[in-house]
């Protein structure tokens, strides 16, 4: 009970205590709902006919990644998104194979004052000759591997290999959108940790393989 200026009494109206964790937890769903309303929105594309996919999939969904990404605003809303999910993982250097993972490894780099690094699909073939730009990574380098858009995760898995020829350790994986269950279980015999922001069950669109694929085979 209460008394106002006038002095009339009034009871106060119960409100619900919010704690510090249950306001994280209230960021990240909201973080969460807002990165598949710009996916959904600025990135997926529907077709009539299924199309080929850089796995080698057909999909009647494309989902284009850099195009949803394209505002400043929305890209650091997923970097941060992707430094939620990996949590307390402790790593020297991030990044991956261009292009999908550019633009992760320079803003996580940014925002977890790490080193950055890109893995070229091939050798320069002049100069240094270098297959990866950016932090020279290597023996006793911790790195954490970051992709966009994920089918079958051919892509990840070239700059996984990239790294254990370098010396690396890869201390875990982490992707915007995995569109399957192939780069998981891929990931999974390997004991390196793995997990995306977004699944195609957030999206609402059809997974792309069976997941039936032999991970020691792709």
């Amino acid at each position: 009970m209460g008394e106002g200026r006038d002095g009339r009494s009034y009871v106060r109206s119960a409100r619900p205590v919010t704690g510090a964790g249950d306001l994280d937890q209230l960021a990240v769903t909201g973080r969460h709902e807002r990165l598949v309303s710009v996916i959904r929105e600025r990135g997926l594309i529907r077709f009539d006919e299924p199309v080929q996919l850089a796995s080698g999939e057909m999909s009647r969904e494309f989902v284009d990644g850099k195009a949803a990404l394209s505002r400043g605003e929305d890209l650091e809303l997923a970097c941060r998104a992707l430094l939620e999910l990996v949590g307390d993982l402790d790593f020297d250097a991030v990044g991956g194979l261009t292009m999908g993972a550019d633009q992760f490894a320079h803003v996580v780099a940014v925002l977890a004052r790490k080193e950055w690094f890109v893995v070229r699909k091939d050798p320069k073939g002049r100069g240094t000759n270098r297959r990866v730009e950016g932090a020279k990574v290597g023996s006793g380098w911790r790195v954490l591997l970051v992709d966009d858009v994920v089918t079958t995760g051919g892509s990840i898995r070239k700059a996984f290999e990239a790294m254990e020829q370098l010396g690396a350790e890869v201390a875990g994986a982490a992707t915007l959108v995995d569109r399957g269950e192939t780069a998981a279980r891929y990931f999974a015999a390997r004991s390196v940790p793995y997990k995306s922001v977004l699944t195609y069950r957030d999206l609402e669109i059809e997974p792309v393989g069976d997941g039936s694929v032999d991970p020691e085979a792709v």
